[in-house]
């Protein structure tokens, strides 16, 4: 299975860049009511991601530095303390689990680490449930009409 299947594309997903201020970035996630969000370069390129941790970590770890001055730094001299792994589009769907399973989202990138989008972790459990659930359908209704053959026969 191509994991595309599962992309939300770059123009859906909020980023931010990483000359973007920490004050430009809270609003940016207050805005579209993310918790995370990534961080590209002008260039498009996936540099990582910043959560709200890693912003109130920095409002409240920068001592002798006036709250206004925080609010203007740039978010890539923020420290973060994970950043989510990317995948690059043409991954197979294992890696993609994998990854998935450790953070909530995952970043895709091309060849040339471009961001593309990222594939939610509700995404793909959504899909396996649906998917699970027409496999029981199938297999109760097959098992149903083996009984009923089984049935007739006697």
């Amino acid at each position: 299975m191509n994991i595309l299947f599962f992309l939300t594309p770059k123009s859906e997903v909020a980023h931010v860049f990483e000359d973007y201020t920490l004050r430009e970035t809270l609003n940016t996630m207050e805005r579209n009511k993310y918790t995370a969000v990534p961080i590209l370069n002008r260039e498009g390129k996936y540099r990582g991601t910043v959560t709200e941790g890693d912003l109130l970590r920095a409002i409240t770890s920068k001592e002798g530095i006036s709250l206004h001055d925080v609010a203007n730094l740039p978010i890539h001299k923020i420290w973060r303390r994970h950043d989510m792994i990317p995948v690059r589009a043409n991954s197979n769907i294992e890696d993609l689990v994998n990854v998935s399973m450790r953070q909530n989202f995952v970043p895709v990138v091309d060849d040339e680490d471009v961001f593309i989008g990222i594939i939610t972790r509700k995404s793909i459990i959504n899909y396996c449930y649906k998917h699970s659930s027409i496999y029981i359908e199938k297999t109760l209704k097959l098992n149903e009409q083996h009984m009923n053959e089984s049935g007739k026969s006697e």
